[in-house]
């Protein structure tokens, strides 16, 4: 396989794009040219040639009268097409040599949809001049950028076979950023795809209003907000650190605010001091935002989520 795309300076779409392909085609010849001959020649060419047809492996948006969108209205650059056309096939090549999971093929095509969703659109916004994908100057499709020779490096470099050759080795690099990127994507959704049914079936304590979780590394967040309204307060064991946890419930995956706060008093105290106020002698810590704390044992995360649960029902009363 020979995959072509475009000399000169790169964004975060060709690169996507082509770090797509080579998860797909490891053995796969590398070419950024602009000669006509060599791309019409390459079994893929991306971001150049002025042609749109998957089945030849042709993905450009450069030409005139190309104007395919997503269903929201969000056009289309290279990173899309070829996340399009490639991407569930990519998610369950990434799935089984990074999880050891074989997904279906209809899991496999929602997690690209969402990995769309989350990531890739905003790369072809970006590229298309339509949005940047995150304020500043540091979203994704700018630290790709980044990767490209600055005006000191082509001036030390010039144009000749060693300039090349720099300018391919920092594609290279931004590829693999990009499929790192795409790795842990995929691993986080399939750990919580695995992590459903574990999160379901947890201890419910407290009359449903506490929920236990065996291992604090699930993620729960999502399955509690939709499916357990009832729940106030998560408790955990964080296997990694070998202590218990309690946490707050959000309202909402872009919001800081919960169902119900830790009680104020605990707001930023440790050790001594909180187990001082709370009675509770291993206590830990209290975060200054109240979302979280932490005990050495079961029984004692189990007594700070009792004290949390009375603060919620006399804050209740009160009102």
């Amino acid at each position: 396989m020979v995959v072509v795309t475009h000399s000169g300076k790169f964004h975060a779409d060709d690169a996507w794009a082509c770090a797509v392909l080579f998860i797909l085609f490891p053995d796969s010849q590398l070419v950024r040219t602009r000669d006509t001959a060599t791309i019409e020649a390459a079994d893929f060419a991306i971001d150049v040639g002025g042609i749109h047809d998957p089945a030849s492996g042709r993905f450009d948006h450069h030409q005139k009268g190309f104007d395919t969108a997503r269903p929201t209205g969000v056009p289309y650059a290279s990173a899309g097409l070829v996340w399009r056309e490639y991407g569930a096939r990519c998610v369950a090549a990434l799935a089984l040599e990074h999880t050891g999971q074989t997904l279906s093929a209809d899991a496999c095509q929602q997690m690209a949809y969402a990995i769309d969703a989350d990531v890739v659109q905003y790369l072809d916004l970006s590229d298309v001049g339509a949005a940047r994908n995150a304020p500043g100057g540091y979203g994704l499709s700018a630290v790709v950028s980044g990767f490209n020779p600055n005006w000191m490096d082509e001036q030390r470099l010039g144009y000749g076979e060693a300039a090349d050759a720099y300018r391919l080795s920092q594609f290279r690099k931004a590829m693999a950023l990009l499929t790192d990127i795409m790795v842990n994507s995929v691993k986080y959704r399939v750990g919580a795809l695995l992590a459903l049914e574990q999160v379901r079936g947890a201890e419910v304590l407290e009359g449903g209003r506490l929920l236990f979780l065996n291992n604090g590394a699930l993620p729960w967040t999502a399955v509690v907000r939709k499916e357990m309204p009832k729940v106030l307060f998560v408790i955990s064991h964080s296997i990694a650190e070998q202590r218990y946890m309690i946490h707050t419930v959000p309202v909402s995956a872009d919001s800081f605010d919960a169902r119900a706060d830790l009680p104020e008093a605990w707001a930023g105290l440790r050790d001594a001091d909180l187990a001082r106020v709370t009675g509770v002698p291993d206590a830990s810590f209290c975060h200054n935002g109240r979302f979280i704390a932490a005990a050495k044992s079961y029984e004692g995360i189990r007594a700070l989520a009792r004290l949390a649960l009375q603060d919620v029902a006399q804050g209740a009363v009160a009102d």
